[in-house]
């Protein structure tokens, strides 16, 4: 049974979180990084005290150059005997435009020539040049270490990248329900490059809660989905191909400031078809039913950055694969 964990942002110390993932059986631990914390570091220190395989998800496109990214995932191969992963994406406008102080230009373009570099730059060919649109290098010899490539892709073009140059696709907030379709872009797209669609792996974010009350733990996927589809478009986007009306009304309340109206608006069949909620027994039949779906190989354990330290542990254990 393959199933990952992301390393939750809360006061657990991550290589103690990640050392009872291991031993609960996840199969792997992936760190996101938005502000306060650094997806490389914390990975590294995993990476060097159990044998699970590490992922960024995710890290963005804007903020590192290519050599940067590609540097970085080298020094966690060398610290690790599995493929690392490195998981990339665009962000949002307001990650990348408040925290880092950057123009969200063209954010399907910068992917692409990332995601292009970075699987040159972890190659084992010649020295890489490279002119770009956004990026170039020179001259620049290849790493050699054992880097696969994944795509935190929403939108159709973004799929259609992941399709043509990456190892495995990382969907956040696609609908259970829409997964199979969202999928077939990127074979579609695979099969035009001379790629086995079967060769990419797909890891979707499922964010999870277990409580004692079926209530609290559906309101806590709540507060997650709303907090995406009103701070990104694509995640709006994403959502509205099988919840336009609620995720137009998420986004209006977030956008007026109305935080606790827009997780309200969250329906109890959003949180089904975007999550999984309840309490342990409920929530392990329905964590295996989602992992069961065609599409999916490995699902990815996400608790919701509002639940306590108390709520984490129990949804880790919970719903680990060693848990029955």
């Amino acid at each position: 049974m393959h199933r990952g964990l992301l390393v939750p942002n809360t006061g657990v110390d991550p290589v103690e979180i990640a050392r009872r993932a291991e031993s609960g059986g996840y199969t792997s631990v992936w760190s996101g990084e938005l502000w306060g914390w650094d997806a490389f570091v914390r990975l590294g220190r995993i990476a060097e005290a159990t044998d699970l395989p590490v992922g960024t998800a995710i890290v963005n496109v804007f903020s590192r150059t290519p050599a940067a990214i590609a540097g970085a995932a080298a020094s966690l191969a060398r610290a690790t005997e599995e493929t690392v992963r490195v998981g990339v994406g665009p962000s949002t406008p307001r990650a990348i435009e408040a925290i880092h102080g950057l123009e969200f230009e063209s954010p399907i373009g910068q992917a692409h020539e990332t995601v292009e570099l970075v699987k040159k730059l972890t190659g084992d060919g010649e020295r890489v040049s490279y002119d770009g649109e956004f990026r170039s290098v020179e001259g620049v010899p290849p790493l050699d270490v054992d880097v696969a490539l994944y795509n935190a892709a929403l939108g159709p073009a973004n799929r259609r990248l992941t399709g043509r140059l990456c190892d495995g696709w990382l969907p956040h907030n696609v609908p259970f329900p829409r997964m199979d379709e969202a999928f077939s872009v990127i074979a579609e797209a695979a099969e035009e490059a001379g790629r086995d669609p079967e060769g990419i792996d797909v890891s979707p974010y499922v964010p999870s809660a277990v409580c004692e009350e079926r209530t609290d733990a559906y309101d806590l996927v709540r507060s997650h989905v709303a907090y995406y589809v009103g701070n990104g478009p694509g995640y709006r986007k994403s959502v509205a191909t099988l919840f336009p009306e609620e995720a137009e009304t998420i986004s209006e309340a977030w956008a007026a400031g109305e935080r606790g109206r827009a997780a309200d608006e969250v329906s109890d069949a959003m949180v089904e078809a975007l999550g999984v909620a309840g309490t342990p027994e409920e929530a392990r039949e329905r964590f295996s039913e989602v992992a069961a779906l065609p599409t999916i190989d490995e699902p990815i354990l996400v608790v919701p950055e509002r639940a306590d330290e108390e709520t984490v542990d129990r949804t880790v254990e919970a719903l680990a694969p060693n848990a029955g």
